[in-house]
């Protein structure tokens, strides 16, 4: 691990995104919440959040960090693309930029996971950071919309 001892906590925030590209069937199932498994916004809100509190046991090399918040909120882009986006901020001695990445990519194989019954060649595709905050390096935020 990166030795982070003598750096100052700092309030610190990142933002992240990962795209499930899915069949219109998929996408009809999600938005009438007819699937089999249940609410699977809720199930991927929830997996995001949980993920996010494991990341420094699922990441080697990663800290285990005191999140202050995590938030998963999930949108459509168009009829068969859901943006899922996740945020983790907390006050620390290193970022949370793979705390929301992680959180993004469970909740979005959360949704793989509940929409699989309909449709079995989903994609999720595009995980990334979108933007981040505190810390030495300061704010960044991506070029790519």
């Amino acid at each position: 691990m990166v030795d982070v001892s003598n750096k100052p906590a700092t309030a610190r925030s990142a933002r992240a995104q990962a795209l499930v590209r899915m069949s219109a069937q998929a996408a009809q199932a999600l938005r009438n919440a007819t699937l089999p498994k249940g609410d699977a916004f809720v199930a991927a809100q929830l997996a995001g959040i949980m993920a996010a509190k494991q990341t420094g046991t699922l990441i080697p090399l990663a800290h285990p960090l005191p999140l202050a918040h995590v938030d998963v909120t999930l949108s459509w882009e168009d009829e068969g693309v859901l943006r899922v986006e996740a945020t983790a901020t907390t006050n620390a001695q290193t970022g949370v930029e793979m705390e929301a990445m992680v959180a993004a990519s469970i909740a979005a194989l959360t949704i793989y996971d509940m929409t699989k019954a309909v449709d079995k060649s989903i994609v999720v595709e595009n995980v990334r950071l979108l933007s981040k905050s505190g810390g030495k390096s300061g704010e960044w935020v991506s070029a790519q919309p």
